[in-house]
């Protein structure tokens, strides 16, 4: 896809472009991107310098975007927004403004909302997050530490587009003895009857909604993992010596200080694309969203307003950057989506 102004670098894939996204995506033509990728800026107490705003004015400023999302998204495309949560200045009381924008975006268009559907909670937990807030968590200890953000896998239709066959966890030890050894149908305690389906191999277990990048070590009487939450995503975005970091410090360059861990648009872009759909992040950041899609043999199109961000995002791209996510092992043509 071109726009209406030269893009700041290119692959044969993708496309990132400096400017405001809200400028930006007026160029994208109506429902043609497959899945928006994308962590806007959160709400938080402190500001940070990409830029966010108040918790009591985000949803009149997130408004105009989601508007031009629900435009842009194919009628079974999804939109995955990472937001963070945040607290009430002075006070160890959480704010609802993630909550309420929800609300906001999946209420339909005759009361007031923009007519998305809400098609699950995924949940990404930073085991590397700093203790905060510092005042109500190390000082008076009012409060336990805050490392997850939500992640709001929204969609333009009750059935978008997503298959968890294309992001099947390995079967754990338990469930392959089960399945070498089989299972007896039984009524569980919960009320729940096992049937003898779950000695089917089908792959590999259905992942839960918890992006995570560890492995459980517990599992259930059917092979499934117990010791990790249901529905999170774990992954630190805190690492100072990899190839990103090493070549911002060597080209002078300021990386991102807000980056996506690779496990989350890695789950999400497998989870609701094939190979040679679009994908938009529209607030790219470091652009590992595009590098990602990259990778995985999807189109991509990245927007970010900040220039020094978007100088540090080609080092993802260099060619001797490393693989940050296995590519597809299907066999398919490129032809028809590199015309």
């Amino acid at each position: 896809m071109r726009l209406n102004q030269q893009a700041y670098y290119e692959t044969k894939l993708g496309a990132a472009y400096l400017g405001d996204s809200l400028d930006l995506l007026q160029q994208v033509p109506d429902e043609s991107i497959d899945l928006i990728c994308t962590s806007p800026p959160f709400a938080l107490v402190r500001k940070k310098e990409y830029g966010n705003v108040d918790a009591e004015e985000y949803i009149e400023w997130f408004e105009p975007f989601a508007k031009q999302f629900y435009r842009v998204l194919q009628p079974k495309g999804s939109l995955a927004i990472d937001i963070g949560g945040t607290w009430v200045k002075g006070y160890p009381v959480r704010s609802l403004y993630h909550f309420e924008l929800v609300i906001k975006l999946c209420k339909p268009p005759e009361k007031g909302g923009l007519g998305f559907y809400l098609a699950q909670e995924l949940y990404w937990y930073n085991p590397a997050k700093l203790p905060s807030p510092a005042e109500w968590v190390t000082i008076r200890r009012e409060r336990v530490k805050d490392a997850v953000n939500t992640i709001w896998w929204l969609a333009k239709d009750p059935h978008p587009k997503a298959n968890n066959r294309r992001v099947l966890k390995p079967y754990s030890q338990s469930m392959q003895n089960l399945l070498k050894n089989g299972y007896t149908a039984k009524l569980r305690p919960s009320g729940h009857h096992i049937s003898n389906k779950f000695s089917n191999d089908r792959g590999g277990a259905i992942p839960p909604n918890i992006i995570d990048a560890r492995e459980a070590e517990e599992t259930t009487e059917i092979g499934e993992p117990i010791v990790q939450p249901v529905n999170v995503i774990s992954a630190s975005n805190t690492s100072s010596n990899d190839y990103y970091q090493k070549r911002c410090k060597e080209q002078g360059l300021k990386p991102h200080p807000a980056r996506f861990p690779q496990a989350l648009p890695e789950f999400i872009i497998n989870l609701c694309t094939e190979p040679g759909d679009l994908v938009l992040d529209p607030f790219a950041g470091s652009n590992m969203t595009g590098r990602v899609a990259e990778t995985m043999q999807r189109r991509w199109l990245s927007f970010e307003i900040d220039r020094s961000y978007i100088d540090a995002s080609q080092i993802r791209f260099e060619p001797n950057a490393p693989l940050i996510v296995a590519p597809p092992t299907e066999n398919f043509n490129q032809a028809h989506f590199l015309e």
